[in-house]
């Protein structure tokens, strides 16, 4: 058995740039009960199949006996064809340790959805990243109650759908974004300030798919207003949280979060001016760390791989 917390053998970016440099590479997050036997039995079904490990990365909660594992490897040369992976994997390794697993791979591009009410600066943060190459993602469709951001989505060719909630048409606009969302094949979706909370039948059918940021370091102040909330109280940092949406509201695995400090010569307006700044950051790392199958979800929790 490795140390409780190993360190990673490479870095995302050395990971990164070996794929490129070379082939496609597969992605195992895992997760299971901890034992012995667990890592030499994963290495060994990569090295026997003829793969190269690109990057290896575990943790063990010791408190509740969990182990945690984040490995990629090469598949230039390995013998078992992408879609035989699982399978093998299941019958060989995860099986016998009671595993739970997911299978990724490195050419993968998935689907992203942006949803926006009003508030511009992390959803121009997100598209100026995506126009800049910087994330291997796709965005065919944005979805807001408000009309304010159409002419940015139309200057990418990005299709821009105008939804108006309100109280009385709640259920039937979440069923027409849901349609949306099945037609336009969407694998995850990033609230980018959408200002209107999620039924528990849109979450419920994108579990851990769902990316929400909040202007407050979780779980201090959640709900509406929380720079108000944090002036009042006198605070002298205030935070950003990007996290899972979950049927409570704030209250999903936190994926990512960054404070600032503040004072008492802080206006309210000076801190949602700080405010802003963080949470572009925020959530674009929460995003990143998404896109590069680093998190692992367990009970309300991450584990998140750097």
């Amino acid at each position: 058995m490795l140390p409780v917390k190993s360190r990673a053998l490479q870095t995302n970016q050395q990971e990164s740039d070996v794929n490129n440099a070379i082939s496609k590479s597969a992605i195992l997050l895992i997760h299971c009960p901890d034992q012995k036997g667990i890592v030499i039995s994963i290495t060994e079904f990569i090295y026997k199949n003829g793969g190269n490990i690109l990057y290896l990365d575990q943790h063990v909660d010791t408190g509740r006996q969990v182990f945690f594992m984040r490995i990629a490897w090469d598949l230039h040369e390995f013998v078992i064809a992408d879609d035989k992976i699982g399978e093998y994997f299941e019958t060989l390794v995860a099986k016998r340790f009671s595993m739970h697993w997911q299978l990724h791979f490195s050419n993968e591009v998935p689907r992203m959805a942006l949803f926006v009410s009003k508030q511009p600066h992390c959803f121009y943060d997100i598209l100026a990243r995506f126009e800049a190459g910087e994330w291997q993602v796709e965005i065919p469709l944005i979805i807001s109650n408000h009309t304010d951001m159409q002419t940015a989505a139309e200057r990418l060719g990005i299709d821009y759908v105008h939804l108006p909630v309100t109280a009385e048409n709640r259920a039937e606009q979440e069923h027409r974004q849901l349609e949306l969302l099945q037609r336009y094949r969407i694998d995850f979706i990033v609230l980018a300030r959408y200002m209107q909370v999620l039924g528990d039948e849109f979450i419920d059918s994108y579990p851990d798919r769902i990316i929400n940021i909040h202007h407050s370091f979780l779980p201090a102040f959640p709900g509406a207003r929380p720079y108000h909330s944090a002036h009042e109280r006198g605070v002298k940092i205030i935070g950003a949280t990007s996290h899972y949406a979950t049927n409570e509201l704030d209250t999903g695995p936190i994926i990512e979060q960054d404070v600032v400090r503040v004072s008492h010569e802080n206006s309210v307006e000076d801190m949602i001016r700080k405010g802003r700044d963080l949470e572009k950051m925020v959530l674009a790392r929460a995003v990143w760390h998404h896109l590069h199958h680093n998190i692992l979800v367990y009970e309300n929790r991450t584990i998140v791989f750097e």
